[in-house]
């Protein structure tokens, strides 16, 4: 090994790895004409002058180069671990590129950089994931999102390999507050629309994997807006073992809720806080804890709210006065010790265990007296607008006192062997406990021209006023449960990966099979232990053809076991055995890169079929989605996803995403008809652009359109004898931003120098003032005995000034 003979100096080390993460032997590590290389296991230690800014450049002969600044104090000891990527590489004179790991696997990369620049009113991972082919969504102020047919309660979330949930309680996408992810925090977010590995969990939709980063120096990041704020900050230790990243962030969505059309006394308060701790014992050895306290407080108080709708020629309007609020607290305790060690080059184990604790309550008493009635259409007039002929009244009281206290509890090994070059092998076994418990007392009121309306399912005759209703006297709406539960669950998986070639064609196969066991009890509660079993395939064909061109087939049987919202009824009592949904994938997909204007592109295309048994049919109101709980339907989904992203404009990435599907159910052999989540028709619009005579001027637009979702109709309505859809969900969020400095733009200014980052925008949401409905309220006209759904609109234009700098 060689070194340099100077006075002061200081060490860099590390292991480099290839995209595989393994070792590379015999790459050169150079400063000028001195250097070393690494050894069989990927290892490398070079002495550096130190107290000046030096340039490392690491490379090998099938490998591109990699290159690195440091300036390190004297006698420090910097870890340094690289990860190379393949070169293309010439086989029979026919270009093709090196193995890309996401890519044969179908998941789609993205850039954490653009998910903290585009706009939106949520901004964050999911308003980005909401933009690709599959993905479904018809609530802006929701992190909550649907993929290929699926609901919100079928995707997997992975940070750091820990799974996270969502909040249990939220019924509205306006109490979700905050993602759990910290985008600042942010490394790397993958994700698949499905077809995915055995090595993730038991959901039937997607997987979206995110990667917090480790950090190599000091930085402070900070971003501020009408909507909230955060800063994160991050450094290493002396003897870089130990590194920190710590991110607090606050929100408040009045700005958003207020421009609903109903006018409240609105505090919201949403605050998390995070933190990644990494602990590198040894080159061979990490430790690293993740931690996360949020607290979510929803106080709301309506107060009036006028809904137009009708025709020009016959308008209505809808006034409602409210009196009454709603007291919502959601505090969430999150902490997960992750271990790693690779005690060879070949083979590597780790341990995980973490803890998910939520406290959530729900509290409101709103009593809503409306009037149904014609508007004032002449605009010469003074009561232009108003309510002057009322065609009916009535009231509506909703209450609730719902409590819940849940204990999640996970503890995992997971393995990764290299057998040889061309395979490995994975597994992973898995312990969980959930304890909840569980108060639901639900109960609404509803009052039309002062006659009480008792539940449809009783099926007593009421044709008040006219006769005289002899039925029992009960709430619309009533559910009252109490439930103490508990879930063990035993899970695992292993799986095979192979890479070959078929002639001069190259190859690329994975085989695994997952096994999930659980049972449930509780006080009253006696569940039957039950077990699923999950074989999946996938297989990557790259022909040996002049054109990038990756062909894709993958599928298999994705179990769902139920997870506790799934196992309560419409009447909140928990069913302990319920069984796990069965959905066999079929996906077929290709992958074609290209140059145009000497830019690269690339296109995805996905055909997919669903094939669902015991199918644990439901309802969506909002974001909150109530389970039959009874297994007694079946269900399938078919459709087609296409995706086409990148420099559309010289230094940028934009994608074009396009996606059709069909999902139908049938219940208790009634017949197939549409599912909630049938939304037929998905575009997506993400663009990047700049003013070529301005550089510092950016610009991010950000368009979804959906079609209209099954839903909306009255509550109790059988949907095979009642179904509407919503409209369309049209929505289109942008913003400028300029840029005083990035890794991109310099700047010369002195004032500008401690900053690596500074912007400041505007950000304009829902750009076309498009008026989206998420559900309707049903009232009724006593004189035509006729009922109105009056759509509940979602946010108008807003407008935001948002400032990011960075150290």
């Amino acid at each position: 090994m060689a070194q340099l003979n100077v006075a002061q100096t200081a060490r860099i080390k590390g292991v480099i790895l290839d995209e595989f993460n393994s070792p590379i032997e015999n790459v050169s590590v150079k400063i000028g004409e001195t250097g070393t290389v690494t050894n069989a296991n990927g290892f490398y230690s070079l002495e550096i002058p130190a107290n000046k800014d030096i340039t490392i450049v690491f490379s090998h002969v099938t490998f591109k180069d990699a290159t690195l600044t440091v300036n390190l104090k004297t006698n420090e000891d910097f870890e340094f671990h690289p990860v190379l990527n393949s070169k293309v590489t010439q086989i029979s004179e026919v270009i093709v590129t090196g193995d890309n790991k996401k890519r044969i696997e179908g998941i789609i990369a993205i850039d954490p950089v653009l998910i903290r620049k585009i706009p939106g009113a949520n901004a964050g991972i999911e308003n980005i994931v909401k933009t690709l082919p599959g993905v479904y969504s018809n609530n802006e102020l929701s992190t909550s999102y649907a993929v290929r047919g699926g609901n919100y309660d079928e995707n997997l979330v992975y940070v750091n390999e820990i799974e996270v949930y969502r909040p249990f309680l939220i019924r509205s996408g306006q109490q979700e507050g905050l993602s759990f992810t910290n985008t600042d925090m942010v490394e790397s977010v993958d994700f698949s629309a499905g077809g995915f590995q055995a090595k993730y969990g038991d959901k039937m939709s997607s997987v979206l994997d995110i990667t917090y980063r480790n950090p190599k120096r000091f930085k402070v990041g900070v971003e501020a807006s009408l909507l909230g704020g955060g800063i994160t900050a991050e450094g290493i230790s002396k003897n870089q073992k130990w590194s920190n990243i710590t991110g607090v962030r606050y929100r408040d969505n009045s700005l958003l809720v207020n421009s609903q059309e109903t006018e409240t006394n609105f505090r919201p308060k949403f605050i998390d806080i995070q933190t990644l701790l990494n602990f590198n014992a040894s080159t061979k050895w990490n430790w690293s804890f993740l931690g996360n306290i949020s607290q979510n407080t929803y106080n709301y108080k309506p107060l009036t709210r006028q809904t137009n709708f009708g025709t020009i020629s016959d308008p209505i309007a809808l006034l409602v006065f409210y009196e009454g609020q709603e007291n919502d607290e959601y505090l969430t305790v999150f902490g997960a010790i992750k271990s790693t060690y690779q005690y060879n080059t070949k083979n590597k184990l780790k341990f995980i265990a973490s803890t998910y604790h939520t406290q959530e309550q729900e509290y409101y008493d709103i009593l809503a007296q409306y009037r149904l009635g014609e508007v004032d259409s002449n605009i010469g007039s003074e009561t232009f607008g108003d309510v002057t002929f009322s065609r009916g009244i009535g009231s509506q009281l909703n209450h609730a006192r719902n409590d819940l206290d849940a204990l999640i509890f996970n503890a995992e090994t997971k393995g990764f062997h290299e057998i040889n070059e061309k395979t490995q092998i994975e597994w992973g076994f898995k312990y969980t406990r959930e304890d909840i418990k569980d108060r639901i007392v639900e109960w609404e009121v509803v009052d039309s021209a002062g006659f009480s309306l008792p539940a449809p399912i009783l099926e007593y005759q009421n044709d008040q006023p006219y006769n005289p209703y002899t039925g029992p006297l009960a709430p619309y709406k009533n559910v009252r449960a109490t439930n103490y539960t508990t879930i063990n669950r035993f899970s695992g998986y292993a799986q095979w990966n192979h890479r070959g070639f078929l002639g001069e064609h190259k190859y690329w196969l994975n085989a695994g099979i997952r096994a999930h066991q659980w049972q449930v009890s509780g006080r009253n509660i006696y569940g039957d232990s039950q077990i699923t079993f999950s074989p999946r395939v996938q297989l990557s064909l790259k022909p040996d053809w002049e054109n990038d061109v990756l062909f894709r087939i993958s599928g298999g049987m994705y179990n769902q076991p139920p997870f506790y919202r799934e196992l309560r009824d419409y009447d909140g009592v928990v069913q302990p055995n319920v069984k796990a949904q069965k959905s066999i994938h079929l996906v077929l997909s290709s992958d074609y890169s290209f140059k145009i204007w000497n830019r690269p592109f690339k296109l995805l295309t996905e055909g997919y079929y669903k094939n669902i048994t015991d199918v644990n049919a439901y309802t969506i109101d909002n974001v909150r989605i109530r389970y039959r709980a009874d297994n007694n339907a079946k269900a399938y989904v078919y459709g087609f996803d296409a995706r086409l992203n990148g420099e559309f404009v010289p230094g940028t990435e934009s994608w074009f995403s396009f996606g059709f599907l069909k999902t139908e159910e049938n219940y208790n052999d009634r017949g197939y008809i549409a599912r909630p989540t049938d939304q037929r028709l998905k575009f997506g619009l993400l663009f990047q652009d700049y003013m070529p005579n301005i550089p510092n001027v950016k610009v991010y637009l950000n368009l979804v359109y959906n079609t209209g979702l099954p839903g909306g109709s009255p509550s109790y309505a059988d949907p095979y004898d009642f179904q509407l859809r919503l409209k369309d969900y049209r929505r289109a969020d942008t913003g400028f931003s300029y840029v005083f400095k990035d890794e991109k733009i310099k700047s010369e200014k002195k004032w500008l120098e401690p900053f690596s980052e500074l912007s400041l925008g505007l950000e304009i949401f829902n750009l076309f003032n498009n008026q989206n409905a998420i559900t309707n309220t049903w009232v009724r006209d006593v004189y035509t005995k006729s009922q109105y759904g009056i759509p509940n609109f979602m946010t108008t234009r807003v407008f935001n000034v948002k400032l990011i700098a960075r150290l």
